[in-house]
């Protein structure tokens, strides 16, 4: 494990007591690769492991591909939420890879892709998570994509299908943040300033917290080690959690940048989703106890604006946020519905 305490003893000739210094010894890459590694291997299916160069201004995306000689069919492409990475869709990848190409990739200022610093500006921010994505679709040499986004990252998915609506065979938000429009009072909004950590760096307390970073994560978020106790009967999944996120806080603060108080999205997507073109299908996958500020409702109301064109939206019980882990099974079936007539 990388987080450790050393215990340095000094001795001083004009006393006999020892004097103590704490020392924390950061995550490093490494110890993130080795545990991500873990968890993957557990999929028991070979994969292929690469960083995608994007050009100097944007870094690497961090990729993972299982099944990539099955180029027939449209791949799909898993794209995580906040404070993620490719490895929470471990419960996934073995029954979809099976159909079709499955690529997933850390976004900038997350897990192990590049960490750069974002421009302060919301729609910079979008613009460069947008430009992201369709340079890592060029380098990866994908003409079309399905493409499923988690929580953030569906927010950005159908950001970028509304530029790129040419490259999206279908688009799966799943529990998409950012989509609701919430109409907030003035002390609503300096309450929420408080608790959504306008510093850009809401995951800060495992930062600070140094060498008490790790134990914190693993017993505040005991949920997510149930999610994935089928796998692991340890703090594995914390610990990848943990790693994924006291490095510098880069995609936490573009995050934030997008957001307005209370966790709400500044630009928020039921406002723009008329702009998407027609012909791109769109299905919603909500857990039914999943938080507040997502609302499955606002997929429902998609469906009515859209009534033109092709919107489904499914909602899957006892599953809260992490719809994925939490029901993998129905999640799954789900998805391989949707795609069962997709080449």
């Amino acid at each position: 494990m990388a987080d450790t305490l050393a215990v340095s003893q000094r001795s001083n000739r004009n006393r006999r007591s020892c004097r103590y210094r704490w020392k924390w010894v950061p995550s490093s890459a490494a110890t993130l690769e080795a545990t991500e590694t873990k968890i993957l291997r557990r999929v028991n299916t070979d994969y292929e492991g690469r960083f995608v160069s994007l050009g100097e201004s944007l870094g690497r995306l961090w990729t993972v591909t299982f099944n990539p000689t099955n180029s027939e069919k449209t791949p799909f492409v898993f794209v995580h939420g906040f404070g993620a990475g490719v490895a929470l869709w471990a419960k996934n990848i073995a029954p979809l890879c099976q159909q079709r190409p499955f690529h997933a990739f850390d976004l900038l200022g997350f897990g192990r892709s590049s960490r750069l610093k974002f421009p302060r500006d919301d729609a910079a921010v979008e613009e460069r998570y947008i430009r992201s994505i369709e340079r890592w679709r060029v380098e990866m040499k994908l003409d079309k994509m399905i493409l499923v986004g988690h929580s953030f990252g569906g927010y950005l998915v159908t950001s970028y299908a509304l530029k790129y609506p040419d490259r999206v065979k279908h688009l799966i938000p799943v529990d998409p943040w950012g989509f609701p429009d919430a109409k907030l009072p003035i002390l609503s909004r300096a309450i929420g300033t408080v608790f959504t950590g306008r510093n850009g760096a809401v995951l800060s307390i495992l930062r600070v917290a140094g060498p008490f970073g790790l134990d914190i994560m693993n017993k505040t978020r005991r949920d997510l080690r149930e999610k994935y106790s089928d796998l692991f009967d340890d703090n594995t999944i914390t610990n990848y959690i943990y790693h994924c996120n006291v490095q510098y806080p880069s995609g936490e603060k573009a995050f934030s940048t997008l957001s307005e108080s209370l966790g709400y999205a500044k630009r928020p997507m039921i406002n723009r989703i008329e702009e998407m073109r027609k012909d791109v299908p769109i299905t919603f996958i909500y857990g039914r106890d999943t938080y507040s500020i997502i609302d499955p409702s606002v997929g429902e109301k998609i469906q009515e604006m859209r009534h033109d064109a092709q919107v489904e939206v499914f909602i899957i019980d006892n599953a809260s946020h992490q719809v994925y882990a939490d029901q993998p099974t129905k999640f799954n079936n789900v998805m391989l519905q949707i795609c069962k007539d997709i080449q």
